[in-house]
């Protein structure tokens, strides 16, 4: 019976998957983490409480079944599992491996304060990775084809995940990305310990087997217009995601020496995918031998300080203006920076960069936290004659992403912009200011998680169905 493999939190400590040694991951970009086997997934499975009201789930931005396939887990049916996990979320791979569950499922999980949560992320990889191994994930094959087709543009999270929703349909989907492979950041700016780049082109290659066109290379703006998108499909959907670096205003900010996050990511994850990096082999976007300073406290900034481990820095300092607790990255991640070496200093802000043509050290000051601004955040205030300086050869900024210059970064002045910069819509029909033209993902919110981006794009295939089939059915009117 389930009862008889379930609520077992109350006699089995929670355990997580064998993570390798400090010293042995800080000299490769190998995940740290190793995979479940069969008798620890369903141990840990067997952990969750089957509550009466799922917090786990409903505080997962795509509302996964997550007390049903830790059930199906525990009771050794994986094929079942995987097909509940995959009934909700595209990318259930991905999102076991990246998503920071410390903050929404674990976090929530209702046995977390007595007897520390269920293991979600790392059984949701397991099973998905079971299911790959067996041959259970197959490619979209629709029921009928549509003639109407979709193009798509952004081959990230959003932008894919819209793309086979929408082939499950049976549309024509076409996806533009101005890179050379799909995956956004994924592929370029999340680094290989924490996501391989072969579980992301695996997924790409299973959507491509399914019918989704790609056109890499491809920039809407640039190498195609807007206007020739809209006539050559159906609907367009715009999920580009925000790439452009938020600036820091400090005195010596322009000296050399000073990159922006997603340049030196980019860099490093080109170069494991055996790119010819420029860049890189010249020392420029290389911490190697370098005393490494990251200013900014969420998971860029994590991925920045652990990549500079990796790269063989001699020391790596992460600047930040408020506390560990107030920290908006992983606490799981800012743990495992600690322990392969990485120094924080809390409550410290960059003043002015220090050097006379390359950056030899940041000015900095210490902080306290005052009262709760309108978002609920303490707001960072300066203290008075606190100043000290951190000794670098390479300050990286990870302070976020805006979004590039809309409407002109399309090549469409009718495209209208909200006030934060994003791509404004109507959030029932998730539809632009351009008929037919929908937008999802990071371009709408901005900066967000893969996981919210895949809830966008889910939606917006949902919306997308909506239009046309509505679309349809007024021509056959007028036909008739």
């Amino acid at each position: 019976m389930t009862t008889d493999r379930m609520l077992k939190f109350v006699d089995t400590a929670k355990r997580s998957p064998t993570k390798r040694s400090a010293d042995e991951r800080a000299t490769d970009f190998g995940e740290i983490y190793a995979e479940f086997d069969a008798a620890g997934a369903g141990e840990q499975a067997g952990r969750c409480s089957q509550c009466g009201v799922p917090f786990c789930q409903v505080h997962c931005p795509l509302h996964n079944n997550i007390p049903d396939w830790l059930m199906l887990t525990a009771e050794g049916r994986l094929e079942e599992a995987y097909e509940v996990a995959s009934a909700t979320n595209n990318f259930p791979e991905i999102c076991g491996r990246i998503c920071p569950q410390d903050r929404l499922c674990e976090g929530n999980c209702v046995i977390e304060k007595g007897f520390e949560s269920v293991t979600i992320g790392s059984v949701e990889k397991y099973i998905t990775e079971k299911a790959f191994e067996n041959g259970w994930v197959k490619p979209v094959v629709p029921p009928r084809e549509r003639t109407e087709s979709v193009g798509i543009i952004g081959g990230g999270p959003a932008g894919l995940a819209a793309g086979e929703q929408l082939r499950k349909r049976g549309y024509q989907v076409h996806v533009y990305d101005r890179y050379d492979r799909m995956g956004g950041l994924l592929i370029y700016g999340i680094p290989n310990f924490k996501l391989e780049k072969d579980v992301v082109e695996r997924r790409s290659a299973l959507l491509a087997d399914g019918g989704v066109n790609y056109h890499p290379n491809t920039e809407v703006g640039v190498t195609v217009s807007m206007e020739e998108l809209r006539a050559r499909h159906d609907a367009v959907l715009i999920a580009t995601g925000v790439y452009k670096a938020r600036d820091i205003q400090c005195p010596g900010v322009g000296l050399d020496g000073i990159y922006p996050a997603l340049d030196y990511l980019t860099a490093s994850n080109r170069k494991g995918l055996g790119d010819a990096v420029p860049a890189f082999d010249d020392g420029t976007l290389n911490a190697a031998g370098k005393r490494v300073l990251v200013i900014g406290g969420g998971d860029t900034a994590m991925d920045c300080v652990r990549t500079a481990v990796r790269q063989g820095a001699t020391s790596v300092t992460c600047l930040y203006r408020r506390d560990r607790a107030n920290m908006p990255g992983s606490q799981r991640e800012v743990a495992n920076a600690e322990d392969e070496g990485v120094v924080f200093q809390w409550l410290s802000a960059p003043e002015a960069f220090m050097g006379d043509r390359r950056v030899t050290g940041v000015r900095s000051h210490r902080i306290r936290l005052g009262v709760a601004d309108a978002t609920g955040r303490q707001t960072p205030q300066p203290i008075e004659d606190s100043s000290f300086v951190i000794d670098c050869d390479m300050a990286i900024t990870a302070l976020g992403f805006d979004p590039e210059d809309l409407p002109s970064a399309f090549g469409t002045a009718e495209l209208k912009v909200s006030r934060w910069g994003t791509i404004g819509i109507d959030f029932r029909s998730m539809m632009t200011s351009l008929d037919g033209v929908f937008a999802a993902g990071d371009i709408v919110r901005g900066a967000s998680l893969v996981v919210w981006a895949v809830r966008d794009g889910r939606d917006a295939a949902d919306r997308i169905h909506d239009h046309l089939t509505a679309k349809a059915a007024g021509a056959s009117r007028d036909a008739a």
